[in-house]
């Protein structure tokens, strides 16, 4: 994270990639020096979203919508208390912000969390790169860091991969909390939060679900001692190889309803004896098309992850836990984007269906969590 400044300044910058490629252009928010992994996200709003969401953290954003900025910053969209993005990158910064909600500028915002940016980068050019060589470590540096190319290709290069990162415990909380259900309450669910995004237990507590959200290195008594009707495991940042897996083995032995996006669906897939790869460069923004196999429906959806489950998309496949098939599927690439087990109350998805900045092709997801608790439930009353 780089120094404060006042907004507006034009201090020179550098991004440099690992492969020794670089940028010139603008400091944008922080002035400093910052490290991190160069993705790109191809969301044309939403971009106070993306900068608070938690699974970006250690991660460089590029935004390949060449405008970005004119909406400002607010105080109602942030996904968490803070930017957890490691920095930032645009072509064209907004001048001034235009909207009846803003409260600052994004620049301001990201100037104020220490964020270091750069702006006046052809995006583009960047985006191409990285779609053609893959992810990788980067650096942005700017006003007094900016030095020689040699020597910062050197400091990129000496910074930690993504790949065999384990981050989810530095951005869960470390007390639970409870998000009450909104309306009459009918169903009680442990959240494990990962890297759990604001609007979603505010998604279940629509529903009328008391979301009780636990720290990441909650274990199976503690999720147990809320007396849950289902348990939801969230998205997070880092490498899922990296993951314990007691819990999840845990609560599918119980036959406890299960719902895990993003992170926690590529937990449930390693649970279940599949395996999970880097993919070359991701899936991040809020434009991604995936097809629902069990209804032939193609939902736009929300994305923000770099691994995926290694999974048979031929059929139902025998794992611990009894058969499990593939229920989602990226159009673009046909990477698994969903999974469930066939003879227990368990499912989840790649993506995130709370998304906030929209589309809301996948709200549907949280309604079929309620209807396995709902089942589980008659069924439990009728034995």
């Amino acid at each position: 994270m780089g120094t404060r400044r006042e907004a507006g300044g034009a201090a020179g910058a550098v991004l440099v990639l690992e492969d020794g490629r670089s940028f010139r252009g603008r400091a944008y928010g922080a002035v400093g020096e910052t490290f991190g992994e160069a993705v790109f996200n191809t969301g044309m709003t939403g971009y106070q979203e993306t900068l608070t969401d938690p699974s970006y953290h250690r991660q460089v954003v590029v935004m390949t919508a060449p405008h970005v900025g004119n909406t400002g910053v607010n105080d109602e969209d942030p996904e968490s208390g803070r930017i957890w993005v490691a920095g930032y990158v645009v072509r064209d910064p907004a001048r001034m912000p235009s909207s009846w909600r803003s409260k600052r500028s994004l620049d301001e915002e990201l100037a104020a969390e220490g964020v270091v940016g750069i702006s006046g980068v052809d995006t583009r050019a960047l985006t191409r790169h990285l779609r053609e060589r893959g992810a990788m470590r980067v650096g942005i540096f700017s006003g007094e860091a900016v030095e020689d190319e040699a020597v910062l290709l050197e400091r990129v290069r000496q910074a930690p991969p993504m790949r065999g990162a384990n981050l989810s415990a530095e951005v869960a909380t470390d007390r639970p909390y409870v998000v009450p259900a909104v309306g009459e309450k009918k169903f009680t669910v442990a959240a494990i939060d990962l890297g759990i995004k604001g609007m979603t237990p505010h998604r279940m507590a629509e529903r009328g679900i008391e979301v009780h959200v636990l720290p990441a290195t909650a274990t199976l008594e503690q999720v147990y001692a809320v007396a849950p009707d289902g348990v939801f495991v969230s998205n997070g940042p880092g490498d899922p190889a990296t993951a314990d897996l007691t819990v999840v083995r845990g609560v599918l032995e119980r036959g406890t309803p299960l719902f895990g996006i993003c992170f926690g669906h590529q937990l449930f897939g390693r649970a279940l004896g599949f395996g999970t790869y880097k993919l070359k460069y991701g899936h991040r923004g809020i434009n991604q098309p995936v097809q629902d196999r069990t209804t032939g429906e193609v939902e736009v959806t929300a994305h923000n992850h770099g691994f995926a489950v290694d999974a048979p998309l031929d059929g139902p496949v025998d794992t611990p836990f009894g058969r499990a098939e593939v229920t989602h599927v990226c159009l673009n690439d046909q990477v698994v984007e969903g999974l469930r087990l066939i003879d227990r109350p368990a499912f989840s998805v790649q993506y995130h269906p709370e998304a906030a900045a929209g589309p809301h092709d996948a709200a549907y997801l949280f309604d079929r969590f309620t209807f396995l608790m709902e089942t589980a439930l008659m069924e439990a009353e009728r034995a």
